[in-house]
């Protein structure tokens, strides 16, 4: 229960993996191999935990290239440490191959990682053990009911095969864990205790039957969604089947040729009363869309709805029926200050800018702040802290003075 993050939850399994190889006199195993559709994470947790990162392929369709694995895999296998997986895949799908992958890595001395950032589209369907996992951590704020607005908190526990039990992390004030434990992950030895009895609570309340009808809800909700988009925006990947898992990736990039990015289409959604899908990732130019258990069928008209108005609001550009930079989306998000100005020359009206759907008349947010050069923010770093010679000029008035500080 120590991790305090999915990420977190990541280091720790590897961890575990390495003092597992450890002890059977195996410490050179340190390659990783990690799918190129992992989170950015892995690899992340991966470098942090002292092992070498290998990526295996991806196919067209999105999935694991298995004929890598295996080839990557046999020629790492004196120093396979792991494999991490998403499961399912980053890419929205399940992956067909995964027992036959897990399979490969374990033929081959290596133990299975599974990140388990959508085990909202397992639990109570199937599970790590099912498939062949060793380790896996779960993101509570996804599939476990605990709060993640603002950023956090996050918790990320993992659970192991027996084998690796004996080296969970333990701590060096509180007894736990085994004496084969590798070091504490967190200062807190089981974990976040004002958050963790959320997740228990939802779980005893919900019951199993209720939290496998909870995934089924997510993968339907989801795969609702993508039947009414795809006509106007295409999906990227989906299984044998024709179907996605929770999420799906929705195909902005031709848009280019007319101008928009797919910034724009996230800065647009803002004047819809959303904040965007996951931008760019794991595809540049795309968006990924999970819209998980918890929200109606109303909201996911609401949203899709935007998304559709959008898209029309898209194709005015391309048949040149709104000009290429002066248009809703290249302005968007529109604030309060900007639709209540004095001087409007802008191409279309106001109300299109503010009010582009009824629903938002009745409950309009209003974003804060309009459209900025974000791609200059990051690559230019602006100190917004007092000049040192402020303080200066402030300590020489003190002394000037037999008054003291004025605060």
């Amino acid at each position: 229960m120590q991790p305090n993050s999915g990420a977190q939850g990541e280091y720790a399994g590897l961890l575990v993996i390495r003092a597992y190889h450890e002890g059977r006199g195996e410490g050179h195993r340190n390659i990783a191999l990690i799918p190129a559709s992992a989170h950015g994470t892995n690899p992340a947790s991966a470098v942090m935990a002292g092992m070498q990162v290998v990526v295996v392929k991806s196919t067209d369709k999105g999935e694991i290239d298995v004929a890598d694995l295996k080839q990557k895999a046999e020629q790492h296998a004196a120093n396979l440490s792991c494999l991490m997986v998403t499961y399912p895949s980053t890419h929205g799908v399940y992956e067909e191959t995964i027992i036959d992958i897990c399979r490969t890595i374990h033929q081959h001395g290596g133990r299975v990682y599974m990140d388990g950032a959508n085990m909202n589209a397992q639990v109570g369907l199937t599970s790590p053990a099912i498939i062949g996992a060793d380790v896996c951590h779960l993101n509570l704020h996804k599939t476990f009911c605990i709060p993640h607005g603002g950023g956090g908190p996050g918790v990320g526990p993992i659970g192991v095969v027996a084998d690796l039990a004996p080296y969970l992390p333990g701590h060096v004030v509180v007894e736990v864990g085994h004496e084969k434990a590798t070091g504490a992950v967190s200062s807190a030895p089981w974990g976040s205790a004002s958050i963790l009895p959320i997740s228990y609570a939802y779980i005893s309340m919900m019951g199993g039957e209720g939290l496998t009808q909870a995934t089924r809800i997510a993968i339907l909700n989801a795969n609702y969604i993508k039947a009414r988009l795809e006509e106007h925006y295409p999906v990227l990947y989906v299984g044998a089947q024709g179907r996605c898992a929770h999420e799906m990736i929705l195909e902005c990039r031709h848009f280019k040729k007319a101008g928009i990015e797919v910034e724009d289409i996230a800065k647009r959604l803002m004047d819809y009363g959303y904040h965007a899908p996951t931008v760019s990732f794991p595809v540049a130019g795309t968006l990924m869309v999970e819209p998980t258990e918890s929200e109606s069928k109303e909201e996911l008209d609401r949203f899709c709805d935007a998304m559709i108005k959008i898209r029309h609001e898209i194709r005015a550009v391309e048949e040149g029926r709104a000009d290429a930079k002066d248009n809703l989306l290249k302005h968007a998000p529109h604030t309060a200050a900007t639709i209540m100005a004095t001087e409007w020359d802008r191409p279309y009206t106001r109300e299109q800018a503010a009010y582009p759907a009824e629903y938002v008349r009745a409950a309009k947010f209003w974003p804060a702040v309009s459209r900025i050069d974000s791609a200059f923010g990051d690559r230019n770093l602006i100190c917004a802290c007092t000049p040192i010679e402020e303080y200066v000029d402030a300590e020489e008035k003190l002394v000037e003075t037999d008054r003291g500080p004025s605060y």
